[in-house]
């Protein structure tokens, strides 16, 4: 039932723990925002600017300048002028035809009220202008709804009565109507029922019983229930559903939160565990309002959404989530915030501010994946510099062999020769890598905030460039101090004799082919890991530590494989040769030079390494980078980790901060086109041919054989595609 819904679309605005940025947003507790209300000069010269009619008392807004050039509703052609006066009678109290300034700040005031969903209800079917809403009335409105006119709702009714009087001669109150509003769509269920009921038996059909709930109660159908509708009710030679079964469904669905209580009273609020429908029965006992027939239901819902040919007699939280109704869907507000979203002003300052968190990040988690693969790493390099039998040099069959080789001849600290350098060069260059490839998504991401594949790899191509400045001095220090090992006789050396040697333009030795190998590695990796990232996020858009380091690691096998042959060509570049080892003037003549004396072969030397070690640093660099964010998150009014719970919170947090699409949508007007659909949306009081343009149903059971199933959105009101995550 309704009333069992957030009965408000404001309520959804206000979200939850927003800082106050702008004019029009104010905390009024620890928990809650909400839309701090216009001045009456600002909603004055608005008004104003729409008002067509000029008079001598004042200006006037028709229904016409309301409806279309204000709120920019729709409409088909010949739409009935009743339909127009209906809606545009919400504002126009006095119902003379003509919105007055007057009406007009106080129908601001009235959307910024907790209940303004329920008010705009109420002062549509008001259409007397009473302050009551009588029987004729409410048949009036609710007979021109597509809902009534697919199944017609029976006025004549002891529910009617109930509410009405036997003589249908009471008037409601605000709040009594609020009840009726709240009863109204079971109400019309329960009478479908008995309809369609035709052998008066107690049952009906599962097609019917589809048809009402994808009609009536489609509010409370999730994708996974309403594919599911059909497959739900009775066996696979029978499916009819009895009243009771029917009541248990309806009954169920409208209170999954209460279902959710019931798993965390067995399974513990912080946990993802499989119940058993013995355990929930039992906990179930505790709440009186779920009945052993609803948890029938819902384990077979629960089956039918995972769809894995088996019944496992279990569900989990995700099951949970998947069958309930999403508030998000409801949430038409933050539907026009991803429709059409508005970048909130950032100075300089915040913005450099956020970079410097984001290298700080950055660094450490560069350093906590660079010393997990340092071994790895290090073996890779002795493999790749491997060129033919030397005297005193140790020759490696296979990486395996490399590695028990360097643990018996230089001890396990020899697996780390070279790490102080590497971590001190690390820090920033995953930093600058990392920050990079954040700045330049942000800044190619499109006004809907989609970003498309090529701009994904040009972003993390810039990121890869970046980082070569401080790259390559760090892997030409390692390097070196890598394969001083591999003499058994060599003087042992250190990184400040390394840099000494080299001097400050021999850091850059190499740097061409460094650039050959980052680019395509960063253009390669950070796309492959948002698409991969997302695609492991659950049914709520979060990803767990789990997901997100398999995700990196996915992500980087492909990465570290292709540019391979650039970063044995800058190997050798890097590495001083011995006496008898070819010398290499450039790019070009090391690779000629590689083909001829070693063949093709030589280009992929150490890519088993190397995918070993660049694929877990980078999953561990990447969750460790996540994970930081979460963990010491700061609101620089920029994008939130996303898979997080920051990212939610601060999704919701942005809907009362950033303007909508009309700039004179001000104060509480924000919500107007929002509450409107909510209107429709949320009580099923579709009225024909005249609508929101965010009235698009939210979800695709709907049925399409309602007209409003069939509704074409103005193109700057096309949804946008799905935003991968980051």
């Amino acid at each position: 039932m309704v009333h069992g819904v957030l009965p408000s679309l404001l309520s959804a605005a206000m979200a939850v723990g927003a800082k106050p940025r702008v004019a029009e947003e104010t905390r009024i507790s620890p928990n809650i925002a909400t839309v701090r209300s216009a001045t009456r000069e600002q909603l004055e010269a608005i008004f104003n600017k729409y008002a067509s009619v000029k008079r001598e008392d004042g200006n006037f807004m028709t229904n016409n300048d309301y409806i279309f050039d204000f709120l920019g509703m729709e409409a088909e052609k010949n739409t009935d002028e009743k339909i127009i006066k209906l809606i545009a009678g919400t504002v126009d109290l006095s119902k003379d035809g003509l919105i007055s300034i007057d009406e007009f700040v106080s129908f601001e005031k009235m959307l910024r009220k907790p209940d303004a969903l329920f008010l705009l209800a109420f002062q549509l079917f008001d259409t007397r202008g009473t302050g009551m809403v009588s029987f004729d009335e409410f048949k009036e409105v609710f007979s021109q709804t597509e809902v009534h006119q697919h199944i017609p709702f029976e006025f004549d009714s002891p529910f009617m009565t109930m509410h009405f009087g036997d003589e249908r001669k009471k008037q409601l109150s605000y709040h009594e109507f609020c009840q009726l509003l709240g009863d109204i769509q079971l109400e019309h269920a329960r009478q479908a029922f008995a309809r369609m009921d035709t052998s008066k038996d107690g049952f009906i059909n599962a097609q019917d019983f589809k048809e009402i709930m994808t009609t009536i109660r489609t509010h409370l159908l999730s994708p996974s229930v309403a594919r599911n509708l059909v497959a739900v009710v009775g066996s696979e030679t029978c499916h009819l559903v009895s009243y009771a079964y029917f009541t248990a469904f309806n009954g169920l669905l409208s209170q999954m939160d209460l279902v959710k209580k019931v798993y965390y009273h067995v399974a513990g609020p912080k946990s993802n565990a499989d119940v058993i429908k013995e355990d929930m029965l039992r906990a179930a006992q505790s709440f009186t309002a779920i009945t052993p027939l609803e948890v029938e239901i819902l384990f077979l819902l629960a089956e039918l959404h995972r769809d894995d040919g088996h019944s496992s007699g279990t569900i989990s939280y995700r099951d949970i989530v998947a069958l309930s109704p999403e508030e998000s869907e409801f949430d038409l507000i933050e539907t026009v915030q991803r429709l059409q979203p508005l970048p909130v002003h950032r100075s300089a300052a915040v913005q450099t501010a956020e970079s410097a968190y984001r290298f700080t990040l950055g660094a450490m988690a560069g350093a906590t994946g660079a010393t997990f693969v340092y071994p790895i790493d290090l073996v890779k390099t002795r493999m790749q510099n491997q060129r033919g039998s030397l005297v005193g040099e140790i020759m490696y069959k296979n990486s395996l062999d490399c590695f028990l080789k360097v643990i018996r001849h230089e001890g396990v600290l020899g697996l780390y020769r070279g790490l102080p350098p590497q971590l001190v060069g690390v820090a920033p260059e995953k930093a600058i890598k990392l920050t990079m490839n954040d700045f330049v998504r942000d800044r190619l991401r499109r006004k809907d905030n989609t970003l498309p594949l090529g701009y994904e790899m040009i972003a993390g191509g810039c990121a890869g460039a970046s980082q070569v400045m401080f790259t390559n001095p760090l892997e030409i220090v390692k390097i070196r101090l890598q394969v001083a090992g591999e003499i058994a006789s060599a003087k042992r050396i250190g990184a400040i004799s390394v840099l000494k040697d080299l001097g400050f333009f021999g850091l850059y030795k190499g740097s061409r082919a460094c650039f050959l190998r980052d680019i395509p590695f960063s253009s390669i990796y950070f796309p492959a890991y948002a698409h991969i990232k997302a695609s492991f996020a659950d049914e709520s858009g979060k990803n767990s530590a789990f997901s997100l380091l398999a995700a990196g690691t996915m992500a980087g096998a492909p990465a570290a494989l292709i540019p391979t042959p650039a970063d044995v060509i800058k190997t050798r570049l890097q590495v001083q040769a011995r006496t008898g080892q070819a010398a290499y003037s450039g790019v070009i003549d090391c690779a000629r030079k590689i083909m001829a004396q070693e063949g093709p072969r030589a280009f992929w030397k150490g890519a088993g390494a190397r995918m070993f070690r660049s694929s877990p640093q980078f999953g561990v660099t990447l969750v460790t980078y996540e994970l930081l964010q979460r963990l010491l998150y700061v609101d620089f009014g920029g994008r939130p980790p996303e898979g997080s719970d920051i990212a939610e919170r601060q999704k919701r947090a942005q809907l009362t901060r950033q303007p909508f699409r009309n700039p004179d949508h001000i104060g509480g007007w924000r919500v107007a086109a929002a509450a409107y659909s909510g209107v429709e949306t949320k009580f099923g009081l579709f009225l024909p041919r005249v609508y929101s343009p965010l009235s698009r149903p939210v979800r695709d059971n709907i049925p399409q054989h309602l007209p409003h199933a069939q509704r074409i959105l103005r193109p700057q009101y096309a949804p946008p595609a799905p935003i991968p995550s980051e």
